[in-house]
């Protein structure tokens, strides 16, 4: 059980059988026994510390469940295959084995599209959908090959992946340098970041194996990961931030996209999060506020 680092809530580490092997899934409770249940999903280079600030804006009044996904942190030794249906696999394995009624499944990034597609291969196993500044596709551009898409998707993330730093005060000054944080570096991103360190100095590095990016950056425009959130058997939310994963102005989504992306309103609602970046949306004090919310939301909808 976690108990040093506050304000990050105490959490316990649970090792879930799936394919290949265990799957490591924090697990923040709930105050009451029969508090609902929200199973949430990270994305592609995070961890499932990245969902921690949402667990204390939630303050016991759901039980939270967040997986280290395949191929990064305590999850990083589980072997492939990769890609976004594993990991759908993998987050249906851990409603099953868990006995979970009917949770809500929520996903940031990668994770929205995994959750969207989980959605779709295991109808019935999850009451409705969160997503955070994901899940909404659009084709891959025909002139790009796999590793020039893999950049285009998460840019810098990769070059990290490669990367070795001298201790752990070097992996939080290079994190501290990133754009999406600046101003709003906190002890939640220290904590996440931190997460996802493996090895001994000199040579720390990331968690993250490479090949299950690589397969998992690709895999985004697959025909059946684009066309999830057009197929889903469940109401969705998507909470979609204003600026990007570099905090440029320009985000993921706009009216004008999401237009584009010809959503069946019925099924999926929308809202921007404004000042909010990809990462701060999900990690900082208002977006982390306003994904509780509607979380808090969805486990109460009766529909």
């Amino acid at each position: 059980m976690h108990q040093q680092g506050e304000p990050i809530p105490p959490f316990e580490e649970l090792r879930v059988p799936v394919a290949g092997g265990g799957l490591t899934v924090l697990r923040w409770p709930g105050t009451a026994p029969d508090a609902p249940v929200v199973l949430a999903l990270h994305g592609i280079t995070a961890n499932a510390l990245s969902w921690a600030r949402v667990a204390r804006q939630l303050a016991g009044r759901v039980t939270l469940l967040a997986p280290d996904l395949r191929g990064r942190a305590a999850s990083g030794d589980l072997p492939g295959p990769y890609g976004i249906a594993a990991h759908a696999d993998d987050a249906a394995a851990v409603a099953r084995e868990l006995g979970l009624t009917v949770p809500v499944l929520a996903g940031h990034s990668m994770g929205a599209f995994t959750a969207a597609l989980t959605a779709v291969r295991h109808p019935g196993l999850f009451r409705s959908l969160l997503l955070v500044d994901g899940g909404v596709g659009f084709p891959a551009p025909v002139e790009l090959d796999p590793d020039q898409l893999i950049t285009a998707v998460i840019g810098p993330a990769m070059r990290r992946l490669s990367m070795t730093f001298p201790d752990r005060a070097a992996y939080r000054a290079f994190w501290q340098q990133h754009p999406a944080f600046g101003a709003d570096w906190s002890p939640w991103a220290d904590a996440y970041v931190q997460r996802d360190l493996v090895g001994r100095e000199p040579e720390l590095r990331s968690s993250c194996r490479i090949e299950a990016v690589r397969t998992d950056g690709v895999g985004l425009f697959a025909p059946e990961v684009l066309d999830a959130i057009h197929q889903l058997p469940c109401q969705a939310r998507l909470l979609w931030a204003e600026r990007g994963l570099m905090d440029e102005p320009q985000g993921l989504y706009d009216p004008q996209r999401l237009t584009a992306a010809g959503l069946d309103p019925e099924r999926v609602g929308t809202r921007l999060v404004a000042g909010t970046n990809h990462y701060t949306v999900l990690i900082g004090e208002q977006g982390s506020r306003c994904v509780a919310d509607e979380l808090l939301t969805l486990v109460t909808d009766v529909r």
